[in-house]
């Protein structure tokens, strides 16, 4: 395959911002519209995808590949080596040129790089770490950088990339081994898990360094239990040994200082010279399965700048490979206790080649399944749900028929009604219809005086939902009755439009109130008469 290096930059991104939009941490627009006289503003197709704020901001980024040229020959990916497409590449100065050009028209407030594999992951990740290292240097560009770290590239190139990014992935492609051995044999987890453990310990480092954590944590310690079985599904050695990538001891490498002074808040346990010696370093388990890692650059360098300071994500393929929901779910959990993500992001499967070990889709993409899963990690991340309580080996996927909240709560409604009045704020959250803001908000207010059901409205609660699992002053909604059959027939009902929605998402738009949808109608002769007369 070669490149085709004759391409103009505008040619360059038609192609590589197509080749981008299976990367699903941001949703792309997809929209072009010139500006014209009279109006204001205007949009681009080519890579304008948005992202959004932790304060609910939309975020415009320029959304590309460094390159689609790749050495992996992945059967589910569009680039793969043995796919016959144009291929093509940036330069460093093309990538920080459109960035520019594209943020000086208010079109974008940051840069989300991808990349296939030029050559090798060394080389690849070296025109990356150029590319940022213009873009904040020569150009002074201030706004968000996404970037993704290539897997297989030095531990250096990573580490000095992460002080240049604001968030980095590596993407974990499919949730087990076994998968990535059928449909990406090139690669391996070993790959995968070596930065994402690096970016990880990095943060932590970073983070204790200059004060942004409170009751600072050693960043490979890993006190929790209960995750052995995400963790095998990862790597399967593990199962062998449960819990044995999960225990890393990070320490202090100093000259003439014993291990035992690590990094108990002082300066002493914390290498703060610019010598080759003063780093920290992972010390490798005996036992199988450890994720060799260490961080290469002095500490020096983590005092003056933080280390990804927006955190580290991944991705995962939904339906490409035979894994049900709760292996899903378990290598989630893992992922989010034992490397610190912000976020997995998850992309249905669409078939863009033609494999025997690819599955076939008679219903398309499973976006409803992708959309559980979504739900499902929400309730993980920020509702204190675990996966072995929404899933279980004998009930491994989720209900198509409702959310995984609600499917929850009618499986355990020995714990319903819940009094508003008197619940604490972690067992509100798991009251369908009632999300964090909510559940802040009721307990903020009972303390001034007891609550209704018109209370609760304003509140934002979603009373047809939550009606059903809750009492305000012991009594239910008029109408509400805590019966099995009689909530889920309710529910489901709610839930039918919403799906549909879902699985028909490219077959409709919304309305909006000026909107002809371009049916034009034929000009009358009546028409004109009373155009003439001065009728309209």
């Amino acid at each position: 395959m070669l490149i085709q290096e004759n391409l103009s930059i505008q040619e360059k991104l038609k192609i590589l911002t197509d080749a981008a939009k299976y990367d699903v941490a941001c949703t792309s627009s997809g929209v072009k519209r010139k500006g014209k006289a009279g109006s204001i503003g205007n949009t681009s197709e080519a890579g304008i995808c948005h992202s959004f704020a932790a304060d609910g901001r939309c975020i415009s980024l320029l959304k590309i590949l460094f390159t689609n040229q790749c050495i992996y020959d992945c059967k589910y990916c569009v680039n793969r080596c043995s796919n016959d497409v144009v291929r093509t590449a940036f330069t460093p100065d093309e990538v920080c040129k459109l960035t520019i050009e594209f943020y000086r028209r208010n079109y974008i407030e940051g840069l989300f790089l991808s990349s296939g594999i030029l050559y090798n992951a060394n080389h690849t990740m070296e025109l990356i770490y150029e590319t940022l290292y213009k873009l904040r240097n020569q150009w002074n560009f201030n706004g968000y950088i996404h970037v993704k770290a290539i897997p297989g590239t030095d531990a250096e190139l990573v580490e000095r990339t992460g002080f240049l990014a604001d968030r980095m992935s590596i993407n974990l492609e499919l949730p087990t081994a076994q998968g990535l051995k059928d449909l990406a044999p090139g690669k391996t987890r070993d790959k995968i898990l070596a930065p994402m453990r690096q970016i990880q310990q990095g943060i932590s480092v970073s983070s204790h360094l200059l004060g942004y954590d409170r009751g600072y944590k050693k960043p490979y310690s890993t006190e929790r239990a209960g995750f052995a079985g995400g963790a095998a599904l990862i790597r399967p050695e593990l199962a062998e040994a449960p819990g044995a990538a999960l225990d890393r001891k990070i320490s202090a490498k100093v000259t003439g200082q014993g291990e035992s002074q690590g990094l108990a808040g002082t300066d002493q346990g914390v290498p703060g010279g610019d010598s080759h010696n003063d780093m920290y370093t992972t010390q490798p388990d005996a036992r199988p399965g450890c994720i060799k890692s260490r961080l290469v650059l002095p500490a020096s360098q983590y005092k003056k700048s933080a280390f990804v300071p927006a955190g580290q994500s991944t991705q995962m393929i939904v339906g490409a490979t035979p894994e049900n929901d709760y292996q899903m779910m378990s290598v989630t959990q893992a992922l989010y206790q034992n490397f610190g993500l912000k976020r997995v992001f998850y992309s249905a499967y669409i078939p863009v080649n033609e494999d025997s070990c690819l599955p076939s889709l008679p219903g398309g993409p499973p976006l409803l399944r992708e959309h559980r899963l979504y739900q499902a990690d929400w309730l993980l991340r920020f509702y204190g749900f675990r996966a072995e309580e929404l899933l279980s080996e004998d009930r491994p996927n989720f209900n198509v028929f409702l959310d995984p909240k609600c499917d929850w709560a009618l499986r355990h409604l020995e714990g319903f009604p819940v009094e508003v009045n008197l619940a604490p704020y972690d067992e509100l959250l798991r009251i369908p219809g009632m999300g964090v803001k909510s559940a802040s908000r009721i307990v903020a207010a009972r303390r001034s005086g007891r609550l209704g059901f018109e209370d609760l409205k304003k509140m934002g609660v979603v009373l047809k939902r939550a009606r059903y699992f809750i009492t305000c002053s012991g009594r239910m909604m008029e109408g509400a009755r805590l019966d099995q059959d009689y909530i889920t027939n309710c529910l489901v009902g709610d839930e039918q439009r919403a799906r549909w929605d879902i699985e028909h998402r490219d077959s409709f738009r919304q309305l909006s109130l000026f909107d002809d949808m371009h049916m034009e109608m034929p000009v009358t002769r009546d028409d004109h008469y009373a155009a003439a007369a001065g009728h309209f």
